[in-house]
């Protein structure tokens, strides 16, 4: 199910032996987005153990996994991560497909781009910006903001104002439309 490199668990036990009572780690998924979840991890003595917790041996320790995340961490490898400003837990998690890895596919999909080069790309090319569909997922739009609009301080507006209630009047199943644009890669947004 879930995984600890040897880095991680070294780690995992030299936080235990300063802490003589802690001797589980309790791992968890928090809610938020399903494209970057998350992840809790908390060293908890044993009365930390829940019913309906998956119960881990990771080689000197216990994992608790409550229920909900269990699944989501099917396969998935805790590791180690040395970087600039110190060190810290890493979860790979193939459970986890990032966005824009296929492009967006389905009818939906389809009508959405549609929408998007017929009526919300020319008004936005008017001001040098543009929209593309990066992905579609239980009906949240995911976009992608170029252009004039990448770095415009009135991306956001654009976006909930506009864009967003553009896609719901003609979808009324969306119920979001999110932006993964990096607007702080923006070099000449429209003023």
């Amino acid at each position: 199910m879930l995984t600890f490199s040897d880095e991680a668990r070294e780690r995992v036990l030299a936080f235990m032996a300063e802490e003589e009572t802690l001797v589980a780690l309790r791992v968890a998924v928090q809610p938020g987005s399903p494209l970057a979840p998350q992840y809790e991890l908390s060293l908890v003595d044993e009365s930390d153990q829940q019913p309906g917790d998956t119960v881990l041996e990771a080689g000197g320790f216990k994992v608790y996994v409550d229920e909900g995340s269990a699944s989501k961490l099917e396969g998935a490898t805790v590791d180690w991560i040395e970087g600039a400003h110190g060190g810290g837990f890493q979860v790979e998690n193939p459970n986890v497909k990032p966005i824009g890895t296929d492009s967006p596919s389905g009818e939906l999909a389809q009508r959405i781009a549609q929408v998007i080069e017929t009526r919300i790309n020319p008004a936005l090319a008017a001001h040098g910006g543009g929209i593309s569909l990066v992905d579609v997922r239980d009906n949240v739009v995911y976009v992608q903001l170029s252009g004039g609009c990448q770095g415009c301080g009135m991306a956001r507006v654009t976006l909930k104002q506009g864009i967003e209630r553009m896609l719901q009047d003609v979808f009324p199943e969306i119920v979001e439309v999110v932006d993964v644009t990096d607007h702080a890669r923006g070099t000449s947004p429209y003023y």
